[in-house]
């Protein structure tokens, strides 16, 4: 496919599937994270690779910097792919002050910075694709308040911005990863790093299993490829669709 794709929080657990997905499926890829997460950053940028570079999502210089370096050594940005995300559970009575900002600091200021900077690439060169990877919690979940705001917050934000840039040939979709087990990090921490608890009551997908991090990036290389190039202002569920007010599914195959 030959696009250059940003991936946020690429460097490790669905991100990283996702970069190494994209990059086999032919894109030339920037994944980036924090410093601490970084297992090694390379020192330039090539086409056809995962290139990997170290960045705060919610530094606006850090942001600006990678996106300048990215335009530079590929002559574009094709794509960006707001997936890094902060994810603590707590009702409001144990949420703190704190918890909450840096949750919607990751998971709602770092997508817009992220675009902010982007963006201007993609009206340059005529067009580009935003894809923004919200979660079932969007629609509200129990002991998620911090989280399911957030993501409820970054589904507006897919909506207006796809509105807002509709002129410059720019699309903006999100992805929702659904049906629970999904094996990352963040998931993991929630069950005392246990997949096995994890998974437990996982409805799974309809494939009769979680998805993995292949299955998004097969869908991201949907929504940036020229077969989607009509799509904006959507949001596709990879996985189970129950927490959008549907029954929870009976019979899954495991």
């Amino acid at each position: 496919m030959n696009k250059v794709v940003m991936v946020s929080g690429g460097n490790a657990g669905l991100g990283l599937e996702i970069s190494q997905r994209l990059q086999a499926l032919g894109n030339t890829v920037v994944a980036f994270g924090l410093a601490e997460h970084l297992q090694h950053e390379t020192e330039v940028f090539v086409t056809g690779q995962v290139n990997y570079a170290a960045a705060d999502l919610t530094n606006e210089q850090h942001i600006q910097q990678l996106c300048e370096r990215t335009a530079e050594a590929f002559g574009r940005i094709d794509a960006i792919v707001n997936n890094a995300a902060l994810g603590p559970l707590g009702t409001l009575d144990n949420t703190s002050v704190e918890t909450w900002q840096a949750i919607h600091n990751v998971n709602l200021l770092g997508p817009f910075i992220f675009a902010k900077a982007a963006l201007p690439y993609m009206k340059e060169q005529g067009g580009g694709c935003v894809v923004n990877i919200g979660s079932g919690a969007g629609w509200g979940k129990a002991n998620m308040l911090a989280y399911a705001a957030s993501k409820g917050g970054l589904m507006a934000f897919n909506q207006a911005l796809a509105l807002d840039v509709f002129q410059y040939k720019i699309r903006v979709n999100a992805l929702i990863p659904g049906g629970g087990g999904i094996v990352t990090p963040m998931s993991l921490e929630r069950f005392q790093g246990s997949q096995e608890a994890l998974q437990a009551k996982a409805i799974g997908s309809v494939a009769g299993r979680p998805i993995h991090g292949s299955d998004m990036a097969d869908a991201i290389e949907f929504l940036i490829s020229d077969a989607s190039q009509t799509i904006s202002g959507t949001i596709i569920d990879v996985g189970c669709f129950h927490h959008q007010g549907t029954s929870t599914p009976l019979g899954i195959a495991k």
